[in-house]
C-alpha cells in the first residue's frame, strides 16, 4: 500500500518522532545533540516551528512542535538533512542515518498539548537516562528542564505549556505536579499508535463505540476526535492553497491588526488589551486566528502583541473560526 502523504496546516500541532536507522544511535556525544538542537533553534528562530516539548535520546528523538510559516515537511527537511550530513563528517562515516522519513502525527490541542508534553518530557526517565524526577528537572537533553527554569534555551516556548497552570512560579509548581501524576502512567501507545486507536484515544473507546455500532472518522496521521478528524481532513487542502497564495506577502502583525480594527469598528487599545466587549472579543478571535492559524505567527509573540496570556490566545485560535475569516484573506 503507498504511504499516505503528510498532514499539515498553518497553525497544526504534531509529534515528530524520528529513529535511527536499524536502532543506530543517532546521537553518540554531546556535541551531536548540541548540533540537533542549534539547528532546530534556527528553525524556530525562522518562526517555521514553534517548539513546546523535546527530547533526544540515543537512538530517536521526540518533538512537539506548531507549523509555522512553511510546511513542517520543508521545516524538517533543512533539520535533518544538515544535520546528518554533519553527522557523518564528524564520525567519518556514509549512508543513511535515519529510518525510513521521521513519522508526524497532527494533533488536537485539547487535551493533547498538555498530554504530549507530559509524555515526551518524561521519556528519559523511562529509559533510565535518569534516575528520578528531580534529575529529570535538570536534565539537558530534554525541554521538561526548560520548563522547570534549570536549563535556558530562549528558542523553546514555555509560555504556551506554563499559561495552562497559571502564574509563573505557581504554574512551574502545578507543571512539576502534572509531570509527577504521570509517572505511573507508564508507556501510552494511544498517543503514537495508529489508525482508529490513535483517532480515538486508545482501545477502550475503539470499543465502546464498536459495540454501540457507531462509525467515526479517523486517521493514522490524526491525534484527536471524531469532529477533529472530519474538520481537519475538509479544511487541509483549502488552508495549503492559501498558504502558497500568500507566499511572501504575510503581513506584519500592526497591519494585520489596523485592517482588523477598521473592518470590526473598534479601536486598536480595545483590541490590545484584556477588554471582554463583545465585538472586541470577535476581533481578537479574527486576529488571532488569522496570524497563527493562517500566517503561522507563533502564539507567544501574537500574545505579546495583543497584551494577553499564551493560553487566552490558544483558545481563541482553536475555538470555532469566525465566519468573515476569507474576507480579511482577500486583502493580503
Amino acid at each position: 500500500m503507498p504511504r499516505q502523504p503528510r498532514l499539515d496546516t498553518p497553525g497544526a500541532l504534531h509529534h515528530v518522532m524520528g529513529r535511527g536507522i536499524e536502532r543506530t544511535n543517532i546521537f553518540r556525544i554531546d556535541r551531536d545533540r548540541d548540533d540537533f538542537l542549534n539547528r532546530l533553534a534556527n528553525q524556530c528562530i525562522k518562526r517555521n516551528l514553534i517548539v513546546y516539548a523535546w527530547c533526544l535520546l540515543s537512538n530517536h528523538f521526540h518533538l512537539l512542535v506548531r507549523t509555522g510559516r512553511q510546511p513542517i515537511s520543508r521545516s524538517m527537511k533543512e533539520l535533518l538533512t544538515g544535520y546528518v550530513v554533519n553527522f557523518n563528517l564528524r564520525h567519518k562515516r556514509t549512508g543513511h542515518l535515519f529510518q525510513n522519513r521521521y513519522k508526524s502525527i497532527i494533533c488536537e490541542d485539547d487535551p493533547y498539548l498538555l498530554e504530549l508534553t507530559r509524555y515526551i518530557h518524561l521519556n528519559p526517565l523511562r529509559a533510565g537516562k535518569v534516575g528520578d524526577l528531580e534529575e529529570l528537572n535538570n536534565y539537558r537533553w530534554a525541554g521538561h528542564s526548560v520548563i522547570m527554569g534549570r536549563v535556558e534555551r530562549k528558542w523553546q516556548d514555555i509560555d504556551t505549556v506554563l499559561g495552562y497552570f497559571g502564574r509563573r512560579q505557581e504554574a512551574v509548581e502545578k507543571y512539576e505536579q502534572f509531570v509527577r501524576e504521570g509517572l505511573s502512567q507508564g508507556r501510552r501507545p494511544e498517543l503514537v499508535g495508529g489508525g482508529l486507536i490513535r483517532s480515538l484515544g486508545g482501545w477502550s473507546q475503539v470499543l465502546s463505540l464498536k459495540r454501540k455500532g457507531i462509525k467515526v472518522a479517523s486517521d493514522e496521521r490524526i491525534l484527536g476526535g471524531d469532529k477533529f478528524v472530519q474538520k481537519l481532513m475538509s479544511e487541509a487542502e483549502e488552508r495549503e492553497k492559501e498558504t502558497l497564495r500568500l507566499g511572501r506577502k504575510v503581513p506584519d502583525l500592526v497591519t494585520l491588526a489596523k485592517r482588523i480594527v477598521r473592518g470590526e469598528g473598534v479601536e486598536e487599545t480595545e483590541l490590545r488589551s484584556g477588554i471582554r466587549k463583545r465585538g472586541v472579543v470577535r476581533a481578537r478571535k479574527l486576529f488571532c486566528q488569522l496570524a497563527i492559524g493562517r500566517m503561522g505567527y507563533p502564539g507567544a509573540e501574537v500574545a505579546r502583541f495583543l497584551g494577553v496570556t499564551t493560553s487566552s490566545v490558544n483558545r481563541l485560535v482553536v475555538s470555532e473560526e469566525v465566519s468573515d475569516l476569507k474576507k480579511y484573506l482577500k486583502l493580503f
